[in-house]
């Protein structure tokens, strides 16, 4: 990356150089200049570090990322999750795999949630590439009826076939977990147990566009594991600290390690709840979720630098630059098109 440092063009005003004679007195308003300045020039270093710790944080050479066709949901989705996996290096021999779709808000006709059947084939996935178990979680932050969205959606109905267990994350017991990162201002933050004991977590989204974050797949999918019964209805929280905060400090401490996200048919429009369905015949996957919100965004013609919690997150947590992204699966070209967006959003549309 060139920076370019202002005020130092050949056409810029030259500094007065000092007299002969002068070198004493300037010596002396150099050291007092120096000294006077320490505690601005801390100031200023301290309001630059960033509020993470960069050691603990390292970011991919390069960042694969598949996009694997699913025409419909009539597909077997249990071989196309199966096919994307195979591209990846991502061990589940012998542990415990949480899979946390997106569960808002059922209304009939809609596309809100993820599709029962891609979390269902995502199930039978990771169980013949050897996972130990599978739990399925998730803490609506609109619907507080949990029983009534897993009913109505039809998940209730293909969990209980492949008798996998379901985690009500709002309601489930909780421990103090401290922030990898602190863009929020806060330090520590309460999550499920059941979350927290497991050893590879996925995140299942529904591709849509978002009215306050421009975009919600794999990053923002994570607000549905903070608990509702500790900070309320919708994670009033992490609304009043900022969207694009919250969403870098939650994936910053939970560390995905894969995300499958359904873009089968997607929302456009005011998402994500009150869009319109989209068809794309996708599922984009990856171990960098960041990589994989920004060819998700890419896909639906918005640029990914312009979304704050992209551009924040590419500092330190995954790659947003293309070059740093590679497609193991289809390419871009054979998705890309462009999504309506709400009237703010359309701004940080890509060109062309």
């Amino acid at each position: 990356m060139t920076f370019r440092i202002s005020g130092c063009s050949d056409d810029s005003p030259r500094r007065q150089q000092p007299r002969a004679g002068d070198a004493s007195t300037g010596a002396k308003i150099s050291r007092r200049a120096f000294l006077v300045g320490l505690p601005a020039a801390a100031a200023v270093a301290a309001w630059r570090r960033p509020p993470y710790r960069q050691e603990d944080f390292v970011l991919p050479g390069r960042s694969p990322v598949a996009l694997v066709p699913a025409s419909g949901y009539h597909v077997d989705f249990a071989d196309a999750v199966g096919r994307g996996l195979a591209l990846f290096d991502l061990d589940v021999r012998g542990k415990r795999v949480f899979l946390k779709p997106n569960l808002v808000e059922y209304e009939a006709g809609t596309v809100i949630n993820t599709h029962p059947y891609v979390v269902a084939g995502a199930v039978e996935a990771f169980l013949r590439a050897g996972a130990r178990e599978v739990v399925v979680g998730e803490g609506p932050g609109h619907r507080r009826d949990i029983e009534y969205l897993l009913t109505a959606t039809g998940l209730s109905d293909v969990l209980a076939d492949l008798r996998v267990r379901f985690v009500d994350l709002n309601h489930d017991d909780v421990a103090r977990v401290k922030l990898a990162s602190r863009f929020t201002g806060l330090t520590e933050i309460s999550l499920p147990v059941e979350l927290l004991k497991s050893d590879v977590v996925v995140s299942m989204p529904k591709l849509k566009t978002h009215h306050w974050a421009g975009l919600t797949a794999s990053m923002k999918n994570f607000f549905g594991v903070v608990p509702g019964a500790v900070y309320g209805w919708p994670k009033n929280l992490l609304h009043v600290k900022g969207i694009p905060n919250s969403i870098v400090d939650l994936n910053a401490t939970i560390r995905p390690h894969f995300t499958i996200v359904d873009g089968v048919t997607a929302m456009e429009g005011d998402g994500p709840i009150m869009g319109r369905a989209r068809a794309l015949g996708m599922l984009a996957m990856g171990t960098d979720v960041v990589a994989v919100d920004a060819t998700c965004a890419r896909v639906i013609g918005l640029d990914p630098w312009q979304i704050p919690y992209l551009r924040t997150a590419s500092a330190f947590l995954g790659n947003v630059d293309p070059r740093r992204i590679v497609h193991v699966g289809e390419p871009l070209s054979r998705y890309a098109t462009q999504f309506d967006v709400v009237e703010h959003f359309r701004r940080i549309r890509l060109a062309g």
